[in-house]
């Protein structure tokens, strides 16, 4: 489950929004406020998921190209190492988005896409 920060606008977010997003192409919401995405451990079940939804590719494909990243001066979204961990970051930070693993939506948050 796709999750975002409770003080965005209504908005939805495609798949391959998601991946501009977690691959650092998308940078501002539509009211312009900066996106912040969360992500999970590398092995983390769910980030694994994630990956495979969004991107299809393996965590560690995807590490390889945040890796890049680096050394273009951009750092890779954050990392959090449980869904409560997540829940609690995209709460309290404006603009926020994670995943996590959950079957019903959680208070506090706003749920963009449910995931397979």
């Amino acid at each position: 489950m796709v999750i975002a920060s409770p003080q965005l606008p209504d908005t939805t977010v495609s798949a391959g929004q998601l991946a501009d997003i977690y691959m650092l192409k998308k940078n501002f919401w539509p009211d312009k406020t900066q996106v912040v995405p969360v992500n999970r451990e590398a092995s983390s079940e769910v980030r694994e998921k994630f990956a495979e939804a969004i991107f299809n590719l393996s965590p560690q494909e995807l590490a390889e190209y945040w890796n890049r990243l680096r050394f273009q001066g951009k750092l890779p979204p954050l990392v959090q190492t449980s869904d409560e961990a997540v829940l609690g970051f995209v709460r309290n930070v404006p603009g926020a988005i994670g995943y996590i693993n959950a079957n019903q939506a959680p208070a506090g948050v706003k749920v963009l896409l449910r995931l397979p």
